[in-house]
């Protein structure tokens, strides 16, 4: 486990500076050492995520979700891939909000997710629905400009 927690640790920090290919190298160490623990799969899902590895970064973050149901980060980045991929026509957005759902489940403040929700809403069609996620989002933080400005576009566009 030390060793592993040394080259884990190591590509937490490579990720923090944006080196996200040596931190790739690293993590791979990290599970080959420890398959068990969703930490390193967590990790090396985000260096694939940055790195635009998307499918990669989906198996990693289900592995961790696995390993871990409680992976709040998890949830949302996952849903956060689906919802942001260019490259897939029909992204299962009904799956996103799934994730989300878990997500605020395990943290219902998450400020990301109650947006991101407002987002796959949006897209699924759901005007009022989308605007319910935004004024829980305004009610913890009200200050909130993108949010605002969604909501403001919700009901002048569509609502």
């Amino acid at each position: 486990m030390t060793e592993c927690k040394e080259f884990l640790d190591n590509a937490i920090a490579d990720i923090h500076q944006g080196k996200f290919r040596d931190a790739l190298a690293k993590l791979n160490k990290a599970v080959e050492l420890k398959n068990d623990w969703e930490i390193p799969f967590f990790y090396r899902a985000v260096a694939h995520h940055a790195l635009e590895h998307f499918d990669e970064a989906m198996l990693d973050y289900t592995k961790a979700i696995q390993l871990n149901e409680k992976m709040t980060d998890a949830y949302y980045n996952r849903a956060k891939i689906i919802l942001s991929r260019k490259d897939i026509k029909n992204p299962d957005i009904n799956q996103a909000v799934k994730d989300l759902e878990k997500a605020l489940e395990l943290d219902e403040k998450f400020i990301d997710t109650l947006f991101a929700m407002a987002a796959a809403h949006k897209k699924l069609g759901n005007y009022q629905i989308a605007l319910d996620y935004l004024n829980k989002l305004l009610e913890i933080e009200p200050e909130a400009i993108n949010a605002r400005a969604f909501k403001k576009l919700l009901q002048q566009k569509y609502l």
